[in-house]
């Protein structure tokens, strides 16, 4: 994905492109920022892992297919969004993923940066991806509704974290 010119997508306001590895430091404020009710393993632990270190060998790696979203006017990487293979949908359909750095929350960045991935997804053929997101999750099921999602009624119940609802989008 790194230095093909495919897997950047443009919008009015945002380029998404693969990351770099000198933006690690925004992948670990991303960490940083996660609510507590996100599982452990999705926060940075007691020793401080993920390391920005380890992200940016993770980016070197080019172990994922989200990409970071940046701002044209700002030159700034304010997140990612992308699709996920293998995610929690129906088999050989992709997951939608999305997070935004706080600070530029309510702006309409995730469902710009969203439309011109699922763009991509119909224009490569998908007839349909998946979400999934807490119920607790207020601003980004507020995303999905505008995307075009609905909820299928599929939900995985966890007592700590909160229920995981499915959402799917006919492309």
């Amino acid at each position: 994905m790194g230095g093909n010119p495919e897997a950047t997508l443009e919008t009015d306001r945002l380029l998404l492109r693969p990351w770099r590895v000198d933006e690690a430091d925004v992948m670990r404020e991303l960490w940083t920022e996660r609510d507590p009710r996100v599982p452990p393993h999705r926060r940075i632990d007691a020793e401080g892992h993920p390391t920005i270190a380890e992200l940016e060998n993770h980016i070197r790696d080019r172990r994922s297919s989200l990409l970071a979203i940046e701002r044209k006017d700002a030159g700034d990487v304010i997140g990612y969004c992308g699709l996920v293979d293998g995610g929690r949908g129906a088999e050989g359909e992709p997951e939608l993923a999305f997070e935004l750095l706080r600070r530029v929350w309510g702006r309409g960045y995730a469902t710009e940066a969203a439309l011109a991935v699922l763009d991509r997804a119909r224009a490569a053929g998908h007839r349909r991806v998946w979400a999934t997101v807490w119920d607790w999750n207020a601003a980004s099921r507020r995303v999905l509704a505008k995307l075009g999602f609905t909820e299928t009624g599929r939900r995985e119940v966890d007592a700590v974290h909160g229920t995981t609802l499915f959402t799917v989008i006919r492309l």
